[in-house]
């Protein structure tokens, strides 16, 4: 059984931060034009009145206190709050190539790769930018590397089936050396005129590279010791945008074609599917919870983070064990646990163990143990 390794990871940062003071100001001067021009429904009692969004709320609510976008200033337009991307011209490399491209080559530099060695791209993440052709091919272009490339889209838990697939194909012989890319441009499909939502996603792309252990140039890599992944279909997290949109104008901007979530739901449902899935991942390795020196989860939310780590732990994590980055990153979907990995895993010592795991839309939950080489 050949051993696999992530031996190289990469984070693009976005330029622009917003505050959820600068978020927070711009929504309530939403809430005031909406509540003014229909001052008349809201009188008579047939519309009601928006309410007012608060740092405060916010923080209770996730833990996030700032967000990194790709455009600011349409965000904080009170008449627009959507972020201002322009179109490219197709001989362009696409937005989320770039950021993919910048993030990519991190990875490869940590790595000690060339992308010239690169025989498989895939780029996992919850929103791609277009139908085809493939942002992967496009990046596998752009970088020179060889072999084949394909984009996968498992919501949330996009990088860690990435990562599997990924390892698959090296174990399969089917790629020597692969490159798993989670560019993720949450800002525009997040409604920002919903205040129990307009807070939660950034932008950001992260991307590691997965090999063989036989040749590894890296001084920084992680043992794939296992992988398991589970999906079980819910309604509570759900996007309609798509081509068949096309079909129905006069539903084609409906606010359903936006990010939409049942906090509550989700919360109540996909932690014990999450904490399920982990606990019986470390028994399948024969594993205790106590024996991972580092939990890398998905960085959706800080309660839920913290629950679920309660609850494998048996007691409260300490910071070491359960890095928080979402505080100033907010949600990025795929990204976060992968970002949690790029900033929290230098310090780990060889034969440390580590569990990368990502969970949502779906439902769907990625559990990767790794142990430092």
């Amino acid at each position: 059984m050949t051993d696999i390794l992530i031996s190289g990871s990469g984070l693009y940062t976005p330029p622009h931060s917003i505050s959820n003071e600068e978020l927070v100001q711009t929504f309530n001067q939403y809430v005031d034009l909406y509540n003014s021009q229909h001052s008349d429904e809201i009188a008579s009692g047939t519309l009601a009145a928006l309410e007012y969004s608060s740092n405060e709320f916010i923080v209770k609510a996730s833990g996030i206190k700032s967000r990194f976008v790709v455009d600011k200033e349409g965000i904080l337009d009170p008449q627009r709050m959507r972020p201002n991307i322009p179109e490219r011209a197709d001989e362009e490399l696409c937005l989320l190539g770039e950021i993919g491209v910048a993030a990519a080559e991190q990875a490869l530099e940590r790595a000690r790769r060339k992308a010239q060695e690169i025989d498989l791209v895939i780029v996992a993440c919850s929103n791609l930018q277009r139908a085809y052709p493939a942002i992967a091919i496009e990046i596998q272009h752009h970088l020179g590397c060889s072999g084949y490339g394909y984009d996968m889209n498992v919501a949330c838990s996009s990088a860690t089936f990435g990562i599997g697939a990924a390892a698959d194909a090296i174990r399969s012989g089917t790629a020597r050396c692969a490159l798993v890319i989670n560019p993720e441009i949450t800002s525009a499909h997040l409604n920002f005129r919903d205040r129990d939502s307009h807070f939660i996603f950034g932008d950001v792309a992260t991307a590691v590279v997965v090999e063989a252990e036989a040749g590894c140039r890296s001084d920084s890599a992680f043992r794939i010791l296992g992988t398991q992944f589970k999906t079980e279909f819910s309604n509570n997290i759900r996007n309609n945008f798509g081509f068949l949109n096309n079909c129905h104008a006069e539903t084609r901007d409906s606010n359903d074609k936006l990010f939409r979530q049942n906090g509550r739901k989700v919360f109540k449902e996909l932690l014990p599917l999450v904490s399920s899935v982990i606990h019986d991942h470390l028994q399948q390795m024969q594993l205790e919870a106590s024996d991972i020196k580092r939990y890398w989860l998905h960085q959706a939310n800080l309660t839920m983070n913290l629950f679920a780590a309660k609850k494998l732990l048996g007691r409260d994590p300490d910071d070491q064990e359960l890095p928080i980055v979402l505080d100033r990153f907010a949600n990025t979907s795929s990204a976060g646990s992968i970002i949690a990995f790029h900033l929290y895993s230098d310090d780990l010592s060889s034969g440390d163990k580590g569990l990368l795991s990502s969970f949502g839309a779906g439902y769907s939950v990625g559990s990767v143990i790794l142990e430092k080489c």
